[in-house]
């Protein structure tokens, strides 16, 4: 937040609204410290991730989504 905080002017839904979205902050992050790192794929193939690159290439073959 900018150092200038003008909270004292806002009407009260506005601080209601800013108050109830740093308490979803802080359950989130909570949260993200409580979750498990994905599970590594068993027996799956080397190399970039073919949804992240959008092509799958097998044995040479290169097939686009």
């Amino acid at each position: 937040m900018p150092a200038n905080d003008n909270r004292n002017e806002l009407p009260e839904a506005a601080k209601r609204a800013l108050a109830e979205a740093a308490e979803r902050r802080e359950i989130a992050e909570r949260n993200a410290a409580k979750a498990k790192p994905p599970v590594k794929e068993i027996l799956g193939r080397d190399g970039p991730d073919p949804v992240r690159f959008g092509d799958w290439e097998k044995d040479g073959i290169i097939s686009d989504f």
